[in-house]
């Protein structure tokens, strides 16, 4: 579904990505993961179109997107659904209208269509009867649960999760990622997601891409990432300092 050729990114002298490549397989969850400031952002905004590369491709089912303007780039996002770090929900919006606002902006969705898609959408995410509230009125839990609703309400090919977890305590860390997983199976879309929740995010991912100052160092199902040799990759999982590579 996803595939990243030498992608290259820098802001000034500074550079972010070094020839990135990773291939992404249709229907699968690809956990990114990686120390703080190490890129994993900055590549999540790549392959939704934020950023344009400096060199290199993203190839999103057969089309490089790192090519695209306009109408044509809007056309690839619409297949797309994405949960931002900390939810990023609107604060003057209920519930419903913050998942509601895809629909109202993409599909332009009849509204009695709309009432029942976006009810279907909370109750998925375990959120019946929420919609009338505002997020302030909610937990932190829940407004992360009304953002994967509002990610997934226009029925997404590919869906990218930015830190879906980032300031959860451990238990509603671990039922956002099983809600993760279960609307997975469900579904079968093609899932991105960027954490750095080790060792839990190995429990739903199909493959790990450990990102290292600015490359992918290392790719492979979760067992092999946690097994591997490489004293970059063990450092990170096992919480210790970086004292380079």
């Amino acid at each position: 579904m996803i595939k990243v050729e030498g992608l290259t990114k820098s802001f000034g002298p500074q550079k972010v990505l070094r020839e990135l490549s990773l291939d992404v397989a249709t229907g699968t969850i690809t956990i990114v993961i990686g120390r703080s400031g190490g890129g994993k952002s900055v590549f999540l905004k790549h392959l939704i179109g934020l950023f344009r590369p400096d060199a290199g491709r993203i190839m999103v089912d057969g089309v490089d997107i790192s090519r695209l303007r306009g109408r044509d780039l809007d056309e690839i996002r619409r297949t797309y659904g994405v949960v931002f770090q900390g939810g990023a929900l609107f604060d003057s919006m209920s519930c419903f209208d913050n998942v509601a606002f895809p629909l109202r902006e993409k599909v332009r969705t009849p509204p009695d269509e709309l009432a029942k898609r976006v009810e279907a959408a909370l109750a998925q995410v375990g959120l019946e009867g929420v919609g009338a509230k505002y997020p302030a009125e909610i937990s932190g839990g829940m407004r992360k649960r009304v953002a994967i609703a509002r990610a997934l309400v226009t029925e997404p090919q590919i869906v990218f999760f930015d830190e879906p977890t980032t300031g959860l305590d451990p238990v509603l860390v671990n039922t956002i990622h099983h809600l993760i997983l279960d609307l997975h199976r469900r579904f079968r879309f093609t899932a991105v997601v960027v954490s750095h929740e080790i060792p839990e995010i190995f429990e739903i991912a199909d493959t790990v891409a450990m990102l290292h100052e600015g490359r992918i160092v290392e790719v492979g199902p979760p067992a092999a990432i946690q097994g591997s040799t490489n004293p970059v990759v063990q450092k990170f999982i096992k919480g210790e300092p970086d004292t380079g590579s």
